[in-house]
């Protein structure tokens, strides 16, 4: 993790709300961190204040904070930012101190919280605090609760947690460019209690989606529906980090929505409860297992599971076009058509053309076609067994025997126990059984039918 200085000096520089804050207090300002890696970086353990159980930000980490005078402070920075999707292709994105998405604040329920934002993009913006009580100013809509924050200037947003849950902050200035080009954040409140909701493994990431033309790296930001790159935590599939568990921990994983559209997200290998929303604890007595949950715009959940099967269990958006990359929405299905004849004639202008699914997609799986630079390939991927034909939303969760507890370390692909692993069958088919007339019920006719006698004439 990178850091660097960012001390404000003049008179205008922070904000509180509207009115000005002191110069002593602008002095104050803290360092804003920043993290130019986009991997899973490890829980940042508590080095101050109440003591609770970190999460893990799947491709992303946590913004560290300082103590001051019972106020826990951070410094968000609103910048543009290169964020790498995959390897490959990196695009050109607004963000939070080095990353889209900013980094996940992390406090406690009954916390005093002091959050500093500079704002360095070409236009004003302001951050509201997703599902977060607070005072009326502090919500973070431009214009109706708050001045914009102009470009330069640093404004200060400050509360007190009044209730733990699963949170994010976005801007609310401009808000359909600014959030189709990145800015968002987690925002995780832990309870004051911590025996309340208790996990061994705790985590979060955001369901974002983008419009990428091949071989560009700026978001089409005027895109409604038709987005070619799902995304979690601003990363697709192969390069979404895997949820590392040490089998029997108690797990929880959190996720919000700031797409265009609802996310059936799917887990294999379990079922589990739903926990938690952006409204608060869902009590015992309310939930129900489920093995999907679906998350509508703008929404929080978070599922609990105990780990007890070993494994690599796929997690993934269960709408298929969503386990996509650069996905086309013009392209004609050819499934059945034999246009080879035509293929010939066109290689002779294009030597590079190539005939495609006329016997389904899963040849893209293995092919390595020419793409424009800044692009990804639509299905990509291997697993232990070859070609996982896939992208977008789609990670594995990877359960294992004799992890440390906070190993994190991704461990390989699962060694599958002898005879537990799908195979080819060689044998003869069994028979299939002869279906038996059903006999007839007490009290009924039996009907019998009757070849009527030939006559002769």
């Amino acid at each position: 993790m990178n850091t660097r200085r960012n001390f404000l000096r003049t008179s205008g520089a922070a904000l509180l709300g509207a009115a000005a804050v002191s110069r002593a207090a602008q002095g104050a300002v803290p360092e804003a961190a920043t993290q130019s890696k986009p991997d899973t970086q490890p829980p940042l353990m508590p080095a101050n204040g109440r003591p609770y159980n970190p999460v893990v930000t799947i491709n992303g980490w946590t913004l560290p904070w300082r103590m001051n005078n019972g106020w826990k402070e951070f410094h968000l920075v609103a910048e543009p930012v290169r964020r790498q999707l995959a390897p490959g292709m990196t695009a050109h994105l607004w963000g939070y101190n080095g990353q889209s998405p900013g980094p996940t604040i992390e406090c406690v329920e009954g916390d005093k919280v002091r959050i500093f934002v500079t704002n360095k993009l070409p236009e004003h913006t302001t951050i509201h605090w997703h599902g977060i009580l607070l005072p009326n100013g502090m919500d973070g809509v431009g214009g109706l609760t708050q001045p914009q924050i102009p470009v330069g200037k640093t404004f200060v947003y400050e509360f007190e947690m009044k209730k733990s849950g699963t949170f994010m902050y976005h801007p609310h200035a401009d808000e359909m460019v600014q959030m189709a080009m990145g800015m968002m954040g987690f925002f995780v409140v832990h309870p004051k209690n911590p025996a309340f909701m208790k996990v061994d493994r705790d985590f979060v990431f955001l369901l974002n989606a983008f419009d990428i033309k091949p071989g560009a790296a700026t978001p089409s930001v005027n895109t409604m529906l038709d987005f070619n790159l799902w995304c979690w935590n601003s990363r697709v599939f192969p390069a979404i980090d895997p949820f590392v568990v040490r089998r029997n921990d108690r797990v929880r994983i959190r996720f919000g929505n700031l797409t265009m559209t609802n996310h059936p997200v799917h887990m294999h290998g379990y079922d589990f409860e739903v926990t938690c929303t952006d409204g608060g604890w869902v009590p015992k007595s309310a939930r129900w297992p489920e093995v999907s949950v679906d998350v509508a715009v703008g929404q929080m959940r978070a599922f609990e599971f105990t780990a007890t099967e070993p494994g690599d269990w796929a997690i993934h958006c269960h709408k298929s076009h969503h386990t996509m990359n650069a996905m086309g929405h013009g392209v004609p299905t050819m499934i059945g058509v034999d246009h080879r004849g035509v293929a010939e004639k066109i290689m002779k202008l294009v030597p590079d053309y190539m005939v495609m699914g006329e016997r389904g997609m899963a040849d893209m799986g293995e092919m390595e076609m020419p793409l424009p630079d800044n692009t990804l390939p639509m299905m990509t991927g291997r697993g232990p067994f070859g070609p996982l034909e896939m992208g977008g939303m789609f990670t594995v969760v990877k359960v294992r025997d004799g992890l440390a507890r906070n190993d994190y370390k991704d461990p390989g692909w699962f060694k599958h126990p002898e005879g537990t692993v799908a195979r080819e069958w060689t044998g003869p088919l069994p028979a299939a059984p002869a279906a038996k007339p059903a006999p007839a019920a007490a009290g009924q006719a039996e009907l019998r039918a009757v070849k009527p006698a030939s006559h002769k004439h």
